[in-house]
């Protein structure tokens, strides 16, 4: 699924790339601010996600979502201007996998809270059964725990989470299973990350995922051009934070000083 909102304008196009449970729908207002800024935006739903077919919450392998990016990817490159890509959590994840997968010459990558590692992981039991049953019952599903309250501290963003139908709250032991395995590449593999201008912005306070795996994997990085910057008492979802604004125009810094 690729939907494209073209600038009438264009100086650059940039790539969405959502995160875990939820859909492309959930950045309308990122969408028209980069298109008032001269962005043409592509964008879409990842496989298991908001109103693509198949199994909701569900994949058979992680290379799904790496195909899906990249083929966002040469939607993006078609324009022939510079391109960016934004991944949001998973979205991050997913960035970095298909990096070091794809050859995609960008000219500059921002990661918003990265999913590089959990704030919370299951207990050893429920891994060690989940492990039997990716196998066994590879769709068997459970519950995320993602809650509106651990993703931002806007009233009106968590009660639009609540009440989104859209939003993914089951996925399958095969999908948790293909997560921790991208998470795991993505640290023990870090050397094959591209060098291409990087920033990664984490929450301060993020109950999503583990802060300090996301130092550790940036830390890591064989790269000439990266940033970090870590938003001291923001929640997890960054651009749905009261102060928005200065993330995004701190995220617009970063790319306007690489094109």
């Amino acid at each position: 699924m690729i939907k494209t909102w073209k600038s009438e304008t264009p100086l650059a196009a940039i790539v969405i790339i959502h995160g875990a449970g939820e859909h492309h729908g959930r950045y309308e207002w990122l969408i028209e601010r980069l298109n008032n800024q001269g962005f043409h935006v592509i964008s879409g739903d990842l496989p298991g996600h908001g109103r693509t077919r198949g199994k909701r919450g569900h994949i058979d392998s992680f290379d799904q979502y790496i195909d899906t990016v990249y083929a966002w990817y040469k939607e993006a490159a078609a324009f022939d201007v510079p391109v960016f890509i934004f991944g949001h959590s998973m979205g991050g994840l997913i960035t970095i996998r298909a990096l070091m997968e794809k050859y995609m010459p960008v000219q500059g990558v921002i990661l918003s809270s990265p999913c590089l590692g959990l704030y919370e992981y299951p207990s050893k039991a429920a891994e060690l059964a989940g492990k039997m049953m990716h196998r066994l019952a590879p769709s068997l599903r459970a519950k995320t725990g993602l809650r509106a309250e651990a993703v931002t501290r806007d009233e009106e963003a968590r009660s639009l989470y609540e009440q989104d139908e859209l939003i993914v709250s089951k996925v399958t032991v095969r999908w948790y299973q293909e997560m921790a395995k991208a998470m795991k590449i993505s640290h023990l593999q870090s050397d094959r990350y591209p060098d291409i201008p990087t920033l990664v912005m984490q929450a301060g306070e993020d109950y999503v995922v583990d802060s300090f795996s996301t130092h550790r994997w940036f830390n890591r990085l064989e790269i000439s051009d990266r940033a970090l910057k870590e938003w001291k008492g923001l929640y997890h979802e960054l651009l749905n934070e009261p102060e928005r604004e200065e993330v995004f125009q701190f995220m617009m810094h970063f790319i306007s000083q690489r094109w």
